[in-house]
C-alpha cells in the first residue's frame, strides 16, 4: 500500500507517519522510485503499536523506541516484552524521599507485596514504576491519616491480582502477533483504568443503597 492508504487504514495522519519514519520507529517502506515506497500489513500492525505507546499511554517518542527495540530484541521472553511496554508508561513522580510517610509506605508495601507472594515481574531486581506508584499512594494516605495498614491494602491487591488473570486473557485474545499483544497491553492498560474506576464508584454507591438507603 501507499502512504495515503496506510494513513487512511491506520488513521494516523501522513505528517506523523513520516515523523515516525524519520525518528526511526516505523521501518521504511519497500522503495518503488526515488520518491515513493511502499507498505505493507507489518508497518500497519507497527503503526497501531505505535499509536497505542505515544497517542493512548502517553509515552515519549524515546521511550516507544526502547519498547520497539525490546520487541525485536529475540533474546527476550513474551514477558519481558509486555514488561517493557507497560512500564514505559507514565506513572506519575516517585514520592519525596525526605518525607517520613515515604519510608513508613515503602515498609509497608514490601510488606504488602511479601504477603501476596509477588515479585516485581520481568525484571525480579528493579522496583517497577508502579511500585513506586504505590509507595507515594501509600504515603498520601498515611500522611492524611486514613486507613492503609497491609490488612487494609490485601483485599485490593488480591481483587487485583484475579483481575490481572483476566487482562491477560484479554491480551491473549486480541491478537496473535508479538506487535498486537503489546499494542493490547498497553491500550487496554490505559484504556480499561477508567472504566475500572467508574465501576467501582459504581459498586460503592451499590453498597451504600443497601446498607445506608431507606426503604
Amino acid at each position: 500500500m501507499r502512504l495515503a492508504e496506510l494513513s487512511e487504514r491506520s488513521g494516523v495522519s501522513t505528517a506523523t507517519i513520516k515523523y515516525y519514519l524519520r525518528e526511526g520507529l516505523l521501518p521504511p517502506g519497500r522503495r518503488i522510485t526515488a520518491t515513493q515506497a511502499e507498505y505493507g500489513e507489518e508497518h500497519l500492525r507497527r503503526l497501531r503499536l505505535v499509536r497505542a505507546l505515544i497517542q493512548v499511554g502517553g509515552v515519549s517518542v524515546a521511550s516507544a523506541r526502547e519498547v520497539l527495540a525490546a520487541l525485536d530484541d529475540d533474546s527476550l521472553d513474551h514477558n519481558k516484552r509486555l514488561g517493557t511496554a507497560v512500564w514505559a508508561l507514565p506513572h506519575g513522580k516517585p514520592a519525596d524521599p525526605d518525607d517520613p510517610a515515604t519510608e513508613t509506605a515503602r515498609k509497608r508495601a514490601d510488606r504488602l507485596l511479601e504477603l501476596l507472594g509477588w515479585g516485581y515481574g520481568p525484571k525480579p531486581d528493579v522496583a517497577p514504576p508502579a511500585y513506586a506508584m504505590l509507595v507515594r499512594a501509600i504515603a498520601t494516605l498515611e500522611r492524611l491519616g486514613y486507613p492503609c495498614a497491609v490488612e487494609d491494602l490485601a483485599p485490593y491487591a488480591r481483587t487485583l491480582g484475579q483481575l490481572a488473570v483476566h487482562d491477560l486473557d484479554l491480551v491473549e485474545r486480541y491478537g496473535g502477533t508479538a506487535d498486537e499483544q503489546v499494542e493490547a497491553a498497553v491500550a487496554l492498560t490505559v484504556l480499561y483504568e477508567p472504566v475500572l474506576l467508574a465501576l467501582r464508584r459504581l459498586a460503592e454507591a451499590e453498597e451504600s443503597r443497601r446498607r445506608f438507603g431507606g426503604q
